[in-house]
């Protein structure tokens, strides 16, 4: 994702309900998000979809290295050989 442009790309909420269509096209070619104003504050963000969804596979891969390092330190490890003993065993189901 593409960092925000300050004065581009955070707009009120009065300025995007009247141009929504223009803000859309905005996210979608330049690639970057919009934020959202309401009362000075942000309220929301508009994100493209495919922006969205390497975003989501970005934050779920880093839970699972999280997860992988969790149990590596409660002693969960498995050794090399062992996995991989583990595989060929489920490959051959």
């Amino acid at each position: 994702m593409r960092r925000l442009i300050i004065d581009q790309d955070i707009r009120p909420m009065s300025e995007f309900r009247s141009g929504v269509a223009s803000f859309i096209k905005q996210v979608h070619e330049t690639k970057r998000p919009l934020v959202i104003t309401q009362h000075g504050k942000g309220v929301g963000v508009l994100l493209d979809v495919a922006e969205y969804e390497a975003m989501r596979e970005k934050i779920e891969l880093l839970e699972d290295i999280q997860t992988s390092i969790t149990q590596l330190s409660e002693g969960k490890g498995v050794g090399h050989k062992e996995a991989k003993n583990m595989v060929l065993a489920g490959l051959e189901k």
